[in-house]
């Protein structure tokens, strides 16, 4: 490798051990590193701010945006408190019971929706269930941050790294339903168990608690009628315009600046109140993250770890195929999984030729990267944005106290997956 790219090794290494230490802020810690990557030119300007494969993804950044301020306005009308209610007498206040209903949906809703979406979504109602009934917020979102990467790892538009491969290898939505839905069934029945042993026997019953969220009517929740169905009228149309991307061709973020758009302006929220609830902090995260990421795809670094793992398998199909699950598991934890399959998706593409249309090495990249980005903290995005959301919200999460059992959930689900696709295509 060259002088530039080992630079760039290591100065993403000395900015990942901050990040993971928490030994400085995150955001100054992403910042620090972007701006040192430029300053010794292991990237630049045009590249950092305006390449689609090792720049900004400001489809992500905007996407967060325009989902953030919906949620936002959605947050005034009191629909959250609803659903927290709603959630917590379906459970009859029982956390675990709770947290099994919120995973499953959280995932459900990843499936049709963007991962980031969905936890932009659930997370209000998680807050506020859990202040109802005295419990501890940080292990329902960790679950829930981990069930949308699952969630979404079913369909083409759950997972933004679905969207690349789909682009790259000529894949329809219907595909990744045949193909990666069954075993998202399995991972999230298997995912549910690991809840319980996770989290479940530490979590404490009180009756008084739950007899009192009982005797809630969820309906006097609701502060602003009018207000809530022009809002569930947009996010609506936002909703199914993600779903009918194949067909429209509209980016999500252009979907979800214009529902955010139409919704400011065709309601009676001020601009004010409207971007009240948008998690900068975590916004310049990801800017910063990405252009640490784009230099070494600019160096040549990622390029480099993925030829030689696909070179250490020496062309057998079998080997091709775990050892690439295997890598993309890895790699995904340790940067985020966007640009790595940014990256993958050429290589890739190249062995599916070569092969003779082995599409199994699509579901074996897809599987990987969505997946091993349960591992750490920031190995997703849905990651990030919680852990942003949790903090704001007086709960912090540390970077070790996600993986530490993300790291569990990755190891199990990648480990059922490798004989899933063996058995399925081998």
């Amino acid at each position: 490798m060259s002088v530039h790219a080992w630079l760039s090794v290591a100065v993403f290494l000395a900015a990942y051990t901050l990040i993971a230490t928490e030994k400085i802020h995150r955001v100054a810690a992403a910042l620090g590193g972007a701006g040192i990557m430029l300053a010794i030119h292991a990237t630049d300007g045009e590249a950092a701010f305006f390449s689609r494969h090792a720049g900004v993804d400001w489809n992500v950044i905007f996407l967060l945006l325009g989902m953030m301020v919906i949620v936002g306005v959605l947050k005034q009308t009191g629909v959250f408190e609803y659903l927290a209610i709603w959630a917590a007498k379906r459970a009859r206040g029982r956390p675990f019971r709770l947290m099994v209903l919120l995973v499953l949906i959280t995932a459900a809703a990843s499936a049709l929706l963007d991962n980031v979406t969905t936890v932009l979504l659930i997370a209000p109602v998680t807050f506020l269930v859990c202040e109802r009934l005295a419990i501890g917020a940080a292990p329902f979102l960790i679950a829930e941050a981990m069930a949308s990467n699952i969630g979404g790892t079913a369909t083409l538009v759950g997972d933004p790294p679905n969207i690349i491969i789909a682009s790259r290898g000529g894949l329809s939505f219907n595909d990744f339903l045949v193909h990666m839905a069954p075993m998202v069934i399995v991972l999230m029945v298997v995912f549910v168990g690991l809840c319980w042993l996770m989290f479940g026997r530490s979590f404490r019953y009180d009756p008084e608690r739950a007899a009192s969220v009982m005797m809630l009517d969820e309906r006097e929740a609701i502060a602003d009628h009018r207000l809530l169905w022009q809002s569930l009228a947009v996010l609506a149309l936002v909703l199914a315009a993600f779903v009918l991307h194949p067909v429209l061709h509209y980016e999500p973020s252009v979907v979800a600046l214009l529902g955010a758009g139409v919704l400011v302006a065709a309601t009676k929220v001020t601009t004010e109140q409207a971007i009240a609830e948008v998690e900068w902090p975590t916004l310049v995260f990801f800017a910063g993250l990405f252009v640490m990421v784009g230099a070494l795809v600019e160096t040549g670094v990622i390029g480099e770890l993925s030829e030689a793992a696909v070179a250490a398998t020496s062309g057998r199909p079998e080997a091709t195929v775990m050892g690439l699950l295997g890598v993309s598991a890895v790699l995904s934890a340790i940067v985020d999984n966007i640009p790595y399959v940014a990256t993958m998706s050429p290589i890739v593409e190249q062995l599916v030729q070569a092969g003779g249309g082995h599409d199994v090495l699509w579901w074996s990249l897809a599987f990987g990267a969505d997946l091993g980005g349960n591992a750490t903290a920031v190995g997703a995005a849905a990651n990030v944005v919680v852990l942003g959301i949790a903090a704001r919200n007086g709960t912090p999460i540390s970077f070790w106290q996600f993986t530490k059992y993300g790291l569990i959930v990755t190891v199990v689900t990648v480990t059922l997956v490798a004989p899933y696709l063996w058995l399925r295509y081998l």
